[in-house]
């Protein structure tokens, strides 16, 4: 068994996120990010997904209603990614926060990835990405790959827009 490797086809399903308020991260998750929702369990549960599928986030407030955001050094989740089918639509969710005045934490370019961080309003860190082509990711001597983190050029991923 020490030899056995994960399915290279296997993926993430989904992730159940507590939340404290299920209007509010439904006005950050289905609001402003535009995940349509599945299907809502009263004020204890909702479930959102991009294109029909069951469900990509589950949020719920079944341990967590009405309490603050977990403290930020204990361990637990440190964000979900939500990977952006082109550079294109990374451009317009950067835009659409931008014109909303949503708060980024960041934003780096990683060699494989390009990529904006935030928190939801519960303090659950969240990245918005878009994987760059395989035959463009940096590669070391080795041929493996040298992934790093520079900060993203805000400007040129809006160019992507004109």
């Amino acid at each position: 068994m020490k030899d056995y490797k994960i399915p290279p086809q296997t993926h993430i399903g989904h992730v159940h996120l507590k939340v404290s308020d299920l209007d509010k991260a439904l006005d950050f998750y289905h609001a402003l990010l535009g995940f349509e929702i599945i299907q809502r369990l009263g004020d204890q549960a909702v479930f959102i997904s991009a294109g029909g599928y069951h469900h990509h986030i589950g949020l719920n407030t079944w341990q967590s209603k009405g309490s603050g955001p977990a403290p930020k050094k204990y361990p637990g989740l440190f964000h979900t990614a939500i990977v952006y089918p082109t550079r294109k639509s990374l451009a317009e969710i950067f835009l659409r926060l931008r014109e909303a005045k949503y708060p980024l934490t960041g934003a780096a370019n990683h060699g494989v990835s390009e990529a904006l961080y935030l928190d939801d309003p519960d303090g659950n860190g969240v990245e918005l990405y878009w994987d760059k082509s395989n035959e463009d990711w940096p590669k070391n001597a080795e041929g493996g790959i040298d992934m790093y983190t520079q900060p993203l050029d805000l400007k040129d991923l809006l160019s992507e827009l004109n």
